[in-house]
């Protein structure tokens, strides 16, 4: 359970940001999303080895 304490005179919108910031964190949306259909292990390897090779490319690139 998130728990946010709302400080003496603060705005509740800064007190939303705050959290949906630790919500993000905890990435439930992600694990929701990944749980409506099933992937076999073999492909999550292979997009994970593609989202490695891709941030990398992105790497050397900013480098240069």
């Amino acid at each position: 359970m998130i728990i946010v304490n709302v400080k003496e005179n603060e705005s509740i919108e800064k007190a939303l940001k705050r959290f949906k910031k630790k919500f993000d964190r905890t990435g439930a949306i992600r694990e929701l999303r990944s749980r409506q259909h099933f992937e076999k292990p073999s492909i999550k390897r292979r997009t994970e080895v593609i989202k490695a090779a891709y941030k990398q490319r992105m790497r050397d690139a900013e480098g240069n």
